[in-house]
């Protein structure tokens, strides 16, 4: 059995699944409202798992998307990963929500609305993610065609970009079936979220020690 959560992005998505000699059978999937993550993601995944009489002791793995995306929601995934890993030592597999997108369409780039008139930008080929303006972004697309969008503000910025569904913890199973297969998963200890970027209050503190150290 495996378990994957995504609670990066506007709406969060919950999974249950099957694994049979490499194939993925989707058992159910739950949906959560944005920005009430921290007090719906447990008691959705509860009556998941009771739902199709499953325990936590009988998943096998759990994947989970690490962002980027929204900071609170990439806190609380993770966060609520590493405590139900740890309670049966269940292996956990980190996938990047821009990778996710990009293996949705296959496609080489993959980018999303970062606010502040950036983006973030995977170039899969490589793989490489980074945080660009519009006109790093630009630069970067080598084939505008080969660029996957999700969302509708970004594209209106790249009208030649393949618009899909927002990726869902559905399709973040299949890009983690390679790791899964092989037994590559990520170390407890260090896993954290994908941000590629500071929070505001994080970006307020090193502002406040720097002129700290001025003085």
């Amino acid at each position: 059995m495996l378990l994957a959560i995504d609670t990066c992005g506007s709406t969060g998505t919950v999974t249950l699944a099957r694994r049979d000699d490499g194939r993925i059978t989707v058992l159910g999937t739950v949906e959560l409202a944005g920005k009430t993550y921290s007090a719906m993601l447990m008691p959705r995944l509860r009556e998941l798992l009771e739902t199709h009489s499953i325990s936590l002791r009988e998943v096998e793995a759990i994947i989970v998307v690490n962002g980027p995306g929204s900071f609170t929601g990439v806190r609380v995934g993770v966060s609520a990963v590493k405590g139900l890993a740890e309670v049966f030592a269940t292996p956990v597999v980190a996938v990047s929500r821009l990778q996710v997108l990009a293996a949705k369409a296959q496609k080489r780039y993959a980018a999303l609305d970062a606010g502040r008139g950036e983006f973030y930008f995977r170039d899969d080929e490589l793989p490489r993610e980074a945080l660009l303006s519009l006109n790093e972004l630009h630069d970067e697309l080598q084939s505008p065609a080969q660029l996957t969008v999700c969302e509708d503000r970004t594209a209106a910025v790249f009208p030649g970009a393949q618009v899909v569904m927002p990726p869902t913890a559905s399709d973040a199973l299949i890009v983690a079936m390679p790791r899964l297969l092989s037994g590559e998963f990520d170390n407890l200890a260090s896993l954290d979220g994908n941000y590629l970027r500071r929070s505001d209050a994080e970006v307020k503190e090193k502002q406040k020690s720097g002129a700290l150290a001025r003085q």
